[in-house]
């Protein structure tokens, strides 16, 4: 054990520190500082970190020295959370400490290596940071906003849930910036603009203004080699905005060695690599306490007696609890739920959500009783708002652990003091070595706690060297998709794939400008031209394509069968497995406009095949419904399905002009799905979080000939007569998220 993990100890482990320990620490502490090592300065961090989450052994007499350490190592913000205790005494170290104060954020300090980055940036240095997640780089983020230095920002985020916090945090700045959250937002001409969208949403946006910074968060997910397939997109919208008005740029990511070489160089851009944390973590292990020759059912069981006995000695604090995928995390969830009712604990959660979900889903849904004693799920299928307000919960005490995917490890911030790692794969692959230290990093959080806590179910990962490449730059002919060549300006095509480039191109100018706009399947998007072409010879074809306003069922069944294995496929099992099942439930939906109507078909047409049909087995079938609908309403009808329609449409539609024949209009059906049907002025709301249905109860209460600005305006103004029609858990959503 080396010097700096036994003082950590000592520190952790004491009742109270005495005047001469503590003098011995400050001392061991400034002899790392004199080395002038990085790997000194880490380790002096680290006890200075554990010091302050044990301030109040503390003597008193050494609160000055400590100060003056603590400043040293540019712990700005902590000494301002803690100036009762840590003042500055001389005019010197008030310079310094004033030097680190936001020119543009109020009474908020930055960190010595925070304000490094903000330098560059406000200096217009274009930026690609990698830090830890504790770094604080998305404060960076707001100061750029605050600063008012560009008129059109555009932020690139990997979720909506996480552009949805974005915007929360910077709708203070509404009065200088139009704030876009969606393709159908004009912007502003008079004042300042500010696109908080997904690659995607950047690809559909059409026209953009000038831009003038770009800022792409979670940029790691540019890498085709690390098989993110929304990697292509990503690249497309950078170069989208890149080649076209040459902005300032904000790359960030977590625990990033490097990038692909060159590329810096190329756009300017300065690699700024830092390890820097206000945070420490301790790593417990309790893999060591399973025995792993046993059969994987054995080993399940012995790790589930461990958490549920973990989780409840860690009550009082907010956990996350990481698996595999969304069945895991529900099973779990469910496991602990169990767990808590054999133990009697008190169920005390009267949480306005859950009587939500009593009326609007279904009691007999687990998540309404695992809220009722502090505990939940979250994974990408759960409804927007209520993945929302299950991260607000838990950020506010009011729930203690959450069962969780990677889509909270990688699109959500929370404040999370432990992260429990209890399975070894994300989907059905294993975890690497960068997985791993994301999953870590999500434990502690810079101002909440000092100290986080990862506790190890599984064996760690290999450490690795982690760099990421940028494809478009790259250009490495055996991962570089067509998606992403045809994008590519032609002077900056490499010699390795000029011949794919100039084949690609050969196509006809107009297809090329719809395919490149599309940003989707390359081949895919000609077999559909081509297929277009030979239907069209039949009149009988005819009808399945020139159809505007919402199509029939052979209209919709013929433009599915023509996206299928050309834009999406079934591949994934995960509830639809035929064009035929998909177009079933898309005429559901859009006739009852409610997913409800679509678990209760999935769960009675389960039970219907079943003999023996115990309470148990009702539990798991009906929350396996839930799952499942909220699935297809998420993937399929908010993202895949509106995206194939807009491609057919614009590939039917050049065929058509070309031949002089009306062509169909797809675009209302398209709007109406993504809305989930809402009358278009109201469609925002949605958007921002409010449950579909209370937004179909206020369209008899709000005009419908106001613009989206003014409609937000109308509920700030109308807000105790609108609350009358809404639920106490849907009046939440609406002050929040307006």
């Amino acid at each position: 054990m080396d010097k700096t993990t036994e003082i950590i100890l000592e520190i952790e482990n004491a009742e109270r520190i005495s005047f001469e320990q503590s003098f011995k620490i400050v001392s061991y502490c400034t002899q790392l500082l004199s080395q002038h090592s990085a790997e000194a300065e880490l380790s002096a961090r680290k006890i200075v970190i554990h010091v302050l989450n044990n301030w109040g052994k503390i003597d008193k007499n050494l609160y000055v020295v400590w100060a003056d350490l603590i400043e040293t190592l540019g712990f700005y913000p902590y000494i301002q959370k803690n100036s009762s205790d840590l003042k500055i005494m001389s005019f010197a170290d008030d310079v310094r400490m004033s030097y680190f104060k936001s020119d543009f954020l109020k009474n908020t300090y930055l960190h010595k290596e925070q304000k490094k980055i903000s330098n560059y940036l406000l200096s217009g240095k274009n930026i690609i940071a990698s830090a830890p997640t504790s770094f604080g780089k998305s404060l960076l983020i707001e100061e750029i906003v605050a600063s008012k230095k560009y008129k059109n920002i555009v932020i690139i985020q990997p979720t909506l849930a996480l552009l949805d916090e974005t915007r929360l945090k910077l709708k203070k700045y509404a009065d200088d910036y139009k704030i876009i959250v969606r393709t159908s937002q004009p912007y502003s001409e008079d004042k300042r603009n500010l696109f908080l969208l997904t690659a995607e949403r950047v690809m559909e946006y059409e026209p953009l203004p000038q831009i003038d910074f770009l800022i792409i968060d979670e940029f790691y997910k540019l890498s085709l080699r690390r098989k993110d397939d929304r990697a292509d997109t990503l690249n497309n919208a950078f170069l989208k905005v890149v080649n076209k008005f040459h902005p300032r740029f904000y790359f960030l990511g977590p625990n990033i060695d490097g990038i692909t070489d060159g590329f810096a160089e190329k756009y300017d851009a300065i690699f700024y690599k830092s390890d820097f944390s206000l945070v420490d973590c301790n790593v417990i292990d309790k893999s060591n306490l399973i025995n792993w020759s046993n059969s994987d059912k054995q080993i399940d069981k012995e790790k589930i007696t461990i958490l549920c006995e973990l989780l409840d000695e860690l009550r009082n604090e907010q956990t996350l609890i990481y698996c595999s995928t969304p069945a895991r995390a529900r099973r779990m969830a469910k496991v602990y739920l169990e767990y808590l009712q054999r133990i009697e604990r008190e169920k005390n959660n009267q949480l306005p959500l859950i009587e939500w979900i009593n009326k609007n889903v279904s009691p007999e849904w687990s998540l309404a009783k695992e809220l009722q004693y502090g505990v939940a799920i979250h994974d990408g299928s759960l409804q927007k708002h209520i993945g929302a307000s299950i991260i607000k919960y838990f950020n506010e005490g009011r729930l203690n652990c959450i069962f969780c995917t990677s889509t909270i490890i990688e699109g959500v911030n929370t404040s999370a003091k432990n992260v429990i790692l209890f399975d070894e794969k994300k989907g059905g692959n294993e975890i690497d070595f960068f997985d791993y230290s994301n999953i870590k990093g999500r434990s502690g959080r810079m101002m909440e706690h000092y100290v986080g806590r990862i506790f190890n179910f599984c064996h760690v990962p290999v450490q690795k060297s982690i760099v990421i490449d940028i494809p478009f730059y790259e250009q490495d002919p055996e991962i570089l998709t067509n998606e992403i060549l045809i994008n590519i300006k032609k002077n900056d095509v490499k010699q390795e794939v000029r011949n794919r480039y100039d084949q690609i191109n050969a196509l006809p100018a107009d297809l090329l400008s719809i395919i490149k706009q599309n940003g989707v399947s390359v081949n895919g998007q000609i077999r559909i031209y081509n297929k277009l072409i030979s239907d069209l010879k039949s009149k009988s074809v005819l009808q399945n394509i020139q159809w505007s306003q919402l199509p029939t069922w052979d209209q919709m069944y013929y433009v599915l069968e023509l996206a299928e294995n050309n834009l999406f496929n079934f591949d994934s099992k995960r509830g639809v497995f035929s064009v035929k099942q998909l177009a079933r439930y898309l005429n559901m939906y859009r006739t009852k406009k409610n997913i409800i109507d679509i678990v209760n078909d999935i769960y009675n047409s389960k039970i219907a095949t079943v003999k023996t049909l115990t309470d148990e087995r009702k539990a798991r079938y009906y929350d396996e419904a839930v799952e499942t609908a909220f699935h297809i309403y998420r993937h399929w009808f908010q993202f895949t399905v509106p995206k194939a329609f807009r491609v057919v449409d614009s590939i039917q539609r050049l065929i058509c002009e070309t031949r002089n024949i009306k062509p169909g209009s797809y675009s209302f059906f398209v709007q109406q799905l993504e809305n989930d049907f809402i009358r278009e002025n109201l469609s925002i709301l949605v958007e921002f979080g409010i449950p579909s249905n209370a937004v179909r109860r206020l369209e008899n209460v709000i005009p419908s000939n106001l613009s989206e600005d003014e409609v937000i305006d109308f509920i700030k103004k109308n807000r105790s007569n609108i609350k009358k029609y809404l639920l106490l858990y849907e009046s939440e959503r609406l002050e929040q998220c307006i």
